[in-house]
């Protein structure tokens, strides 16, 4: 049992993505898009960026070991920013669309960032550890994309519901 627990406990994001992505393909309330992309924003951006957040900034020593970095107070600042985008993500999934969209802007441009940091820390200092150069870089690339892609699909359900 505490394998399992451990095995959860170092995947949320993973586990977060596909909770998110089951639930919205299991509920019928309101167009697709517009379910996967509230879902993803609770659950796979806004409690995995309040997770992440908390390790950064109550947690430094676990949170740059699973990175392969070294402890920096540089830590701090990116778990509020973190915990700041995870609590508005959160709070999107009873928004507007057109709030929606800001929070997905953000994600896009940030996690082009991270994504180009992490793979540069892998090609530039050989960094694999599982949380630079693993499933989780694996996932910020999955949604960019994906994030981008329910807005855009989002904004025409709601624009074909105007039209009738």
């Amino acid at each position: 049992m505490a394998d399992a627990i451990r095995l959860v406990l170092t995947n949320m994001p993973t586990v977060l993505f596909v909770v998110a992505l089951a639930i919205a393909t299991f509920r019928r309330d309101g167009p697709p898009a517009q379910r996967y992309l509230s879902w993803l924003l609770l659950l796979s951006v806004g409690a995995e960026m309040i997770w992440g957040g908390f390790f950064h900034v109550f947690l430094p020593q676990v949170a740059a070991a699973q990175i392969g970095w070294q402890v920096s107070p540089f830590q701090f600042e990116i778990g509020v920013a973190d915990l700041s985008i995870g609590v508005v993500a959160v709070l999107s999934f009873w928004r507007s669309l057109s709030f929606k969209a800001a929070v997905v802007l953000y994600l896009v441009l940030f996690n082009i960032g991270v994504a180009i940091g992490h793979v540069r820390e892998a090609v530039v200092n050989a960094d694999y550890a599982p949380d630079n150069f693993g499933l989780l870089l694996l996932l910020t690339v999955i949604k960019v994309p994906l994030l981008a892609w329910l807005l855009w699909k989002a904004h025409r359900e709601e624009t074909a519901v105007r039209a009738r």
